[in-house]
C-alpha cells in the first residue's frame, strides 16, 4: 500500500510541475514580450524592418527569446515523456489491457449535479485512459432507408474514415432501395480495412409495427431496439450511430470508452440536451418516462453480449407495452362513456394502432427502460453527441474546436437549426459533404486486410505505369475506379412495354414520341439535343420553343460557347433548327461535341480523357466512325447554366504541361482509331490538321 501511495505522490508531483512549466514559461514570454511597456511581436511575418524600432539588439533579444521557447518545449516533452513511464508503472495499468493505442477521452456530462458521481463512478485510478488495440476493428451499426439516408451515411462515412486509424466494420440494416445504392458505391469505392455488411430491415419490420410512431424517422427509426437479435451473435459490443451524425474525431476514442463500464452498465448514451423529458414544453405536455433530462439514442454504445444475457429483447417489449397501456387509458379518461365501451371490445394490439394522436420513437422506449434500471446507463460526456435542434444546451457541452467530437443534427430542419454557432458546424457538415471519397482509400500502414480482386487488378494495372512519365497522372486516372451513387435522388423506375424508355442524365430531358419515331431501338442513331446557354445565374426556363427563340433574339441567350469554341456546337446548324418542324440529319465535323441521346450499348468513353478536354470530342468522334447517324431533335433543347470554373478547366488554362499532355493523349488516341477503322480514320487526322 505504501508503494501505490508513492507511486500516487511521484506521479502528483510529475503532474504539478508539468502544469506548473507551461504556466511559468509562459509569464516568462510574456515579460519578455514588452519593450518599454509595449508588445513587441514574436513572428517573423509580424517583424517590420524599415520600422525605426527594428533594431540588431532588439533582432538578437527576439532570436534569444526563441531560442528560450524551443528548450522549454523540449523540457516539457521530456516530463510528459517521464509521466507516461510513470502511469504505465501504475498498480492499475497492470490490471487492465496492455496496449498501444491510448484514448484522450476525459470528461463527463454536463449535468453539473451529475458531474461528481458520475466521475467517482466511471473514471479509472491514477488517470489511466482505456485502451483500444492498434488493429482492432472497431463496429458500428447503421439503420438506413430509402434515397435521402443513403445520402446521409456517405457524409457520416467519409466523417468516421477521415479520422480513423483502426479497421471499420460497418453494419448497415438498410431496406432495399438503401442497399442497393450503398452495396455499389462500397463496392466501388474500395476502401482498404473496411467491411460492410447488410441485413434487411424489411425483415424486421413486424417486431416493430406494432408500436404507434409518427417521428420523422419513421418505422426505421425503432430497428435500433432489434440489434441484440438481428446483428451476429458473437459480435460482443457496437457502435449504434443515426444517419444525421457528423464525427470530428477518431472513432476509436469513443470505441475505447467500453472499457470504461462497469458492472451492469450496457449501454453508453448522453444526456439529452432539450427539456422534452421535463414535461414543462407545454400545457398537457406528457412525455414518455425518463431519468432527468432522459437520454439522446443518437449515439449509443451496446454491450451486446450482456444485453442479449439481460434478456433485452423482453425488457424492452414488457416495458413498452406498460408505458402504452398507461397513456391509452389516461387517453380513455377523457372520452365519453359510450366511446370507452366500444374501445373495449377491441383488442390491446387494435386499440394501441388507432392511437394516431401519439407518436413514440426509440428514445422513448429507451428511456423508459433505463427510468426502471438505471444502472445499464453509462452516461458519455455530452461532447459526443452535441444535439443541434432548436433550444437544446448544446453550447455548453463545448468551449473551443478541439472539445468537439460528434455533431448530431437532431433536428427536420437540418442545417437551417438555430444556434448560435451553426455556420461553423454546417461548414464542417459541407466539408464532408463535398469531400473526395478517393482520398479516403489510404491503406492502414501494419494491419492486414482482407483481399479484393478488383483492389488487386487496379494495383496490378497501376504498377505497369511509368511513374516517371510527365502525363502519369492522365494515365493513371484512366484505370481509377470511381465511387458510383445510384439513384442520388428519389427514383421510380417502371418499365416501358415499347422498350423505349429514355435514361435521364444530368439535365437531358427528351420526348418519347421522337424515340419511336427515328426506330431509335432497331437503328444507329445518336440524337442531338441543341444546346444554348445563358450569362444570368437566375433564369426563367422557356417554355416552348418560340419562347426560347425569342429570349435568344432579345440576347437573353446564346448559342452554346460561341463566342470561346464556335466548332464545338456550330454543325449542329442552329439557323436551320430555327424554323425545323422535322428532325434532320447534319455531318460530323473536326471538334463537334453534341449533347447527345443514344441507345445504352453505344460505345463508352475513353477513360484516357478525365478532366477537361476531348471527352465528348472524343466520343463523337468514335460514333460516327461506327456509323451512327447525327439527327437533330426540332423540338427539343437546353440551356447551361453559369457556374464557377472547375478545378480543371483552370488546369488546363494555367498549366503548361497539363496541355502537352492533353495533346499527347490525343494523338495516341487517334493513333488507336487508325488501327481499329484503318483507312476509314483518315478523315480524322485530316480534318485535326486542317482545324
Amino acid at each position: 500500500m505504501l508503494g501505490v501511495c508513492r507511486g500516487r505522490r511521484k506521479f502528483l508531483a510529475a503532474s504539478l510541475t508539468l502544469l506548473c512549466i507551461p504556466a511559468i514559461t509562459w509569464l516568462y514570454l510574456f515579460a519578455g514580450s514588452f519593450e518599454d511597456g509595449k508588445p513587441v511581436s514574436l513572428s517573423p511575418l509580424e517583424a517590420q524592418p524599415h520600422s525605426p524600432r527594428y533594431t540588431a539588439s532588439s533582432q538578437r533579444e527576439r532570436e534569444s527569446l526563441e531560442v528560450r521557447v524551443r528548450e522549454v518545449e523540449e523540457e516539457n516533452r521530456a516530463l510528459r515523456r517521464q509521466l507516461s513511464l510513470a502511469q504505465g508503472r501504475s498498480p492499475s495499468h497492470r490490471r487492465g489491457n496492455h496496449s498501444k493505442t491510448y484514448s484522450m477521452e476525459e470528461g463527463t456530462g454536463d449535468s453539473e449535479n451529475l458531474r461528481a458521481g458520475i466521475v467517482a463512478g466511471n473514471s479509472s485510478e491514477c488517470g489511466q485512459q482505456p485502451v483500444v488495440e492498434k488493429c482492432e476493428t472497431i463496429h458500428v451499426a447503421i439503420v438506413c432507408a430509402g434515397y435521402n439516408a443513403s445520402r446521409d451515411v456517405v457524409t457520416l462515412v467519409k466523417s468516421v474514415l477521415f479520422h480513423r486509424r483502426n479497421p471499420l466494420h460497418f453494419h448497415l440494416i438498410a431496406d432495399s432501395i438503401a442497399e442497393q445504392i450503398l452495396a455499389t458505391l462500397f463496392q466501388t469505392w474500395m476502401v482498404p480495412a473496411v467491411r460492410v455488411d447488410f441485413y434487411n430491415a424489411d425483415e424486421l419490420k413486424s417486431e416493430v409495427s406494432w408500436i404507434p410512431n409518427k417521428h420523422y424517422s419513421g418505422i426505421y427509426g425503432l430497428m435500433k431496439l432489434v440489434l441484440t437479435k438481428t446483428l451476429p451473435a458473437n459480435l460482443e459490443r457496437v457502435i449504434v450511430l443515426d444517419t444525421d451524425i457528423t464525427f470530428a474525431t477518431d472513432i476509436a476514442e469513443l470505441w475505447a470508452v467500453f472499457h470504461k463500464f462497469k458492472g451492469q452498465q450496457v449501454l453508453g448514451l448522453v444526456e439529452n440536451q432539450s427539456d422534452w423529458y421535463l414535461g414543462n414544453l407545454w400545457k398537457n405536455h406528457r412525455p414518455w418516462p425518463a431519468l432527468g433530462r432522459g437520454y439522446n439514442t443518437g449515439v449509443i454504445l451496446l454491450l451486446l453480449d450482456k444485453l442479449r444475457k439481460m434478456k433485452w429483447e423482453q425488457m424492452w417489449r414488457l416495458t413498452a407495452e406498460r408505458e402504452l397501456m398507461g397513456m391509452l387509458s389516461t387517453s380513455l379518461a377523457d372520452q365519453p362513456l359510450n366511446q370507452q365501451s366500444n374501445l373495449s371490445s377491441h383488442s390491446f394490439l387494435s386499440r394501441r394502432l388507432r392511437m394516431d394522436d401519439m407518436g413514440f420513437l426509440c428514445e422513448d422506449i429507451f428511456n423508459a427502460v433505463i427510468k426502471q434500471n438505471p444502472f445499464l446507463v453509462y452516461q458519455l460526456p455530452c461532447f459526443w453527441n452535441v444535439q443541434l435542434s432548436d433550444h437544446t444546451r448544446s453550447e455548453q457541452c463545448y468551449r473551443d474546436v478541439s472539445d468537439l467530437k460528434v455533431i448530431h443534427w437532431n433536428s427536420p430542419k437540418k442545417l437551417r437549426v438555430k444556434n448560435k454557432h451553426v455556420e461553423f458546424f454546417r461548414n464542417l457538415y459541407l466539408t464532408f459533404l463535398e469531400y473526395d471519397g478517393n482520398l479516403l482509400r489510404r491503406e492502414l500502414f501494419g494491419c492486414p486486410s482482407e483481399a479484393d480482386v478488383n483492389s488487386e487488378n487496379l494495383q496490378k494495372q497501376l504498377s505497369e505505369l511509368d511513374e516517371d512519365d510527365l502525363c502519369y497522372e492522365f494515365r493513371r486516372e484512366r484505370f481509377t475506379v470511381h465511387r458510383t451513387h445510384l439513384y442520388f435522388l428519389h427514383y421510380e423506375y417502371e418499365p416501358a412495354s415499347d422498350n423505349t424508355d429514355v435514361t435521364l442524365v444530368a439535365q437531358l430531358s427528351m420526348d418519347r414520341k421522337s424515340v419511336i419515331q427515328l426506330d431509335l431501338a432497331n437503328t444507329k442513331k445518336a440524337m442531338i439535343v441543341p444546346a444554348f446557354e445563358t450569362l444570368r445565374y437566375r433564369l426563367s426556363f422557356p417554355k416552348s420553343k418560340a419562347e426560347l427563340l425569342s429570349m435568344l433574339d432579345m440576347g437573353t441567350l446564346f448559342t452554346f460557347r460561341y463566342h470561346v469554341w464556335t466548332k464545338g456546337h456550330a454543325p449542329t446548324n442552329f439557323a436551320k433548327w430555327r424554323t425545323a418542324t422535322t428532325p434532320y440529319r447534319v455531318e460530323w465535323e473536326a471538334d463537334f461535341e453534341p449533347y447527345v441521346v443514344v441507345r445504352r450499348d453505344c460505345p463508352e468513353y475513353d477513360r484516357r480523357f478525365v478532366g477537361f478536354g476531348w471527352n465528348k470530342v472524343a466520343h463523337i468522334m468514335e460514333l460516327d466512325a461506327q456509323e451512327y447517324e447525327f439527327i437533330v431533335l426540332p423540338n427539343a433543347y437546353m440551356i447551361h447554366m453559369p457556374h464557377a470554373p472547375s478545378f480543371d478547366i483552370t488546369k488546363f488554362r494555367s498549366n503548361k504541361q497539363y496541355r502537352i499532355c492533353l495533346k499527347t493523349l490525343k494523338e495516341e488516341f487517334q493513333q488507336d482509331m487508325s488501327r481499329r477503322y484503318g483507312f476509314a480514320a483518315l478523315k480524322y487526322l485530316t480534318a485535326e490538321n486542317n482545324s
